[in-house]
């Protein structure tokens, strides 16, 4: 079975910083794969490198069998058009710490709007599937307000409902909770947890360690740049093995 995400040795900087040095990772299809670690430790680097955010200075990135933002003829890489790396990011939805909502834009105008601009679709085939989202995301009757009009994790829950428009394979969310009141973190929680069970592959960088216990299938403990520890959430959050990995989760757990 192809892997949905796969890396291969891959770095990452940004001048003289080296945020990512040397990443190997496999995701399956259905999978819920956890990224901890401290602030700095290159976690959303690595996930805005999976949809071509940012370049990989070496290595390669895969996702579902195709090579990420480049094409290889022989040895050597060349990058893709902005086209064909707009086509592929089409595959790959993903939630920022911060919603991004167009402020203008109604919660359901928020949601048609990429499927009409970007895929083509009629308005009518977009405003149905967007009210059905909002539906599935709990925020049925908030489908008319504007951004401004919405609590920041029902703001959330309308961004995961955009990304997932676009029909993807693949979700990466980046902290989508580190935003917001501990009151609403549940209410997104429960959207990503209802995700998971429909079997959607996922990629969290996330700091809630409950959630990645109760509803990930692996977790990858990441500093300085480098995988530290990885294995089944319950194994690696009740019984680390490295000191490193003991040290973060005694100030977190």
């Amino acid at each position: 079975m192809t892997a949905m995400v796969k890396a291969e040795g891959v770095h990452k900087s940004f001048g003289a910083a080296h945020v990512l040095k040397g990443i190997d990772l496999e995701v399956a299809p259905r999978e819920v794969f956890c990224l901890v670690g401290p602030s700095g430790s290159g976690k959303s680097t690595f996930l805005r490198c999976i949809n071509h955010l940012e370049q990989i200075n070496a290595g390669r990135l895969y996702v579902d069998g195709n090579l990420v933002g480049y094409r290889q003829k022989g040895d050597k890489l060349f990058e893709l058009k902005d086209r064909e790396v707009a086509a592929q990011r089409r595959d790959i939805g993903m939630v920022f710490q911060r919603f991004n909502l167009f402020p203008h834009m109604t919660a359901i105008e928020n949601v048609m709007e990429a499927p009409v601009q970007v895929k083509g679709e009629t308005k009518a085939v977009a405003r149905e599937r967007a009210q059905r989202l909002l539906d599935r995301v709990g925020l049925a009757d908030k489908a008319g307000n504007y951004p401004s009009q919405l609590s920041g994790g029902q703001q959330q829950r309308v961004a995961i409902a955009r990304a997932l428009a676009m029909e993807p394979k693949l979700m990466l969310f980046d902290e989508p909770t580190s935003a917001l009141d501990p009151e609403l973190v549940g209410d997104v929680l429960d959207v990503m947890r209802g995700l998971a069970e429909d079997g959607m592959t996922m990629i969290v960088v996330t700091h809630e360690m409950g959630f990645a216990r109760e509803v990930g299938d692996s977790l990858v403990f990441m500093d300085d740049g480098v995988v530290v520890e990885s294995g089944h959430p319950r194994d690696v959050l009740t019984n680390p093995q490295q000191d490193r990995t003991k040290a973060f989760l005694s100030k977190v757990l």
